[in-house]
């Protein structure tokens, strides 16, 4: 009988996610993408100067998205590198 080769342990999600390359990418993807996304969808208000607290949720948000959506296609990205 054949015996395979025994397996790396994979990292669990939360791991991979925390790791310091992945949350330096992701700060970087949000801040630009942020600024951007928040400069289309709340640029008038901005230069009016008519912010409020439910305006700073919104940007607040609007660089929450592409700071979730960077971390999770690097952790898919990094465990297929891994083989899991």
């Amino acid at each position: 009988m054949k015996e395979s080769a025994p397996q790396l342990p994979v990292r669990s999600f939360l791991q991979i996610a925390c790791s310091p390359s992945v949350m330096k990418r992701a700060l970087r993807v949000s801040i630009l993408v942020g600024v951007v996304l928040a400069t289309i969808n709340h640029g008038d208000r901005l230069l009016a100067g008519d912010i409020d607290v439910s305006i700073m949720f919104k940007i607040l948000l609007t660089f929450c998205v592409p700071y979730s959506v960077s971390t999770y296609s690097s952790v898919l990205a990094i465990r297929e590198f891994q083989g899991g």
